[in-house]
């Protein structure tokens, strides 16, 4: 009897940052004739679509057109489509963290059901809680992906051993170096994810990080978005835990705008500004698709840039304070920065950063 082609399914945790990847992780995995199926929630698909003001429910159909296997389907995170998830940012997350798992589970059960070729594996996002639990439940191998650095991944799986070394976790966190994370030949306490520094860990962010990482255990395999080369010692420690693999960088062919829209709001064109610039004149500046930054601190820092007469590109996202606060830059910021400066609500960053009229990327983390 013929083996059965290989087929993914490939789900994305609902921000940004981990949706652009995952897209690009599924093409070229249906470049090498694995059948692939794309599992967005529904508020991701409905913001995609109307920041690019497209009429087709599928972004993925170039990718079928040009000979790849990939289906796409969509599933709720158990919010209505008009509820404000920036806004409410805590309500969101318990939703991910408590009802997504059971829309997943459903719509998993009728594809393995119903899909031919019959799906082989869950490529999940490693920050879910359930894809260990639901795998199993199905007889499926859940392959945890990544989207961050080695390193970022290692302090969270070892979160036990900075916990018991009064690094994590504590009213009092130690200050001194961390030397025992394997892999890892030491970094200061001032160095780890904020996650990671904090005291309070009854968050509910904090309840997903513990909760995924005891997933991402039980994963038979990490892919992870970085490169092997500039992160050998921490990448070779986790391989003596788990099958661990540096896939990245992964990037859209050529470092252009993708084939599939993945953007949660409008892109700006910013190269025919960025043609007038001197090569390395121009700080990009942009705080992601999920960080929100006080009125205050965003007003410090636009006095920061204006004093610096800096070029700029300024990526300010409409909910970066509030969904509630639209214009939250200083009253005559655009006027006196006019000429050396542009602001625009999003862009395609990897065009952006890879135009040599960039010299610095000012972002959070």
């Amino acid at each position: 009897m013929a083996k059965s082609k290989p087929h993914a399914v490939v789900m994305p945790y609902p921000l940004q940052g981990h949706i652009i990847p995952a897209v690009h992780l599924a093409l070229r995995l249906a470049a090498r004739r694995i059948t692939i199926t794309f599992i967005n929630t529904e508020a991701v698909h409905h913001q995609t679509l109307k920041a690019t003001g497209a009429d087709c429910n599928d972004p993925f159909i170039s990718a079928r057109e040009s000979g790849l296997d990939i289906r796409y389907e969509t599933v709720s995170d158990g919010l209505p489509l008009s509820f404000d998830r920036s806004l409410n940012h805590d309500q969101f997350m318990y939703s991910v963290l408590h009802v997504l798992s059971a829309h997943v589970e459903e719509l998993l059960r009728r594809l393995v059901a119903t899909t031919d070729p019959p799906i082989t594996s869950l490529i999940i996002d490693t920050f879910f809680v359930w894809p260990a639990t639901i795998g199993e439940k199905l007889g499926l191998p859940y392959i945890s992906f990544w989207t961050e650095p080695a390193l970022i991944f290692t302090l969270y799986y070892h979160m036990e051993l900075l916990r018991k070394n009064g690094h994590f976790g504590c009213r009092d966190n130690h200050k001194d170096a961390i030397t025992y994370i394997p892999g890892v030949p030491s970094i200061e306490p001032k160095e780890l994810t904020s996650y990671l520094q904090e005291t309070d860990t009854s968050s509910v962010v904090h309840q997903i990080i513990f909760k995924a990482f005891d997933e991402a255990k039980r994963a038979k395999i990490i892919l992870c978005n970085t490169v092997e080369e500039l992160e050998s010692s921490t990448i070779s420690g986790l391989k003596l835990e788990k099958p661990f693999y540096s896939v990245g960088p992964i990037f859209p062919t050529g470092f252009t705008r993708s084939t599939v829209a993945t953007s949660f709001w409008a892109e700006s064109d910013c190269t025919n500004w960025l043609n007038t610039k001197e090569p390395g004149s121009v700080l990009y500046i942009s705080f992601g698709s999920y960080a929100h930054v006080s009125k205050r601190d965003l007003c410090e820092i636009a006095q920061g840039i204006l004093n610096s007469k800096v070029n700029f590109i300024w990526v300010l996202r409409p909910d970066v304070v509030s969904s509630d606060e639209p214009t939250p830059l200083p009253p005559g910021f655009l006027e006196e920065t006019k000429g050396h400066g542009i602001v625009v609500q999003w862009c395609c960053q990897v065009e952006v950063l890879s135009h040599p009229a960039i010299g610095g990327f000012l972002t959070h983390c």
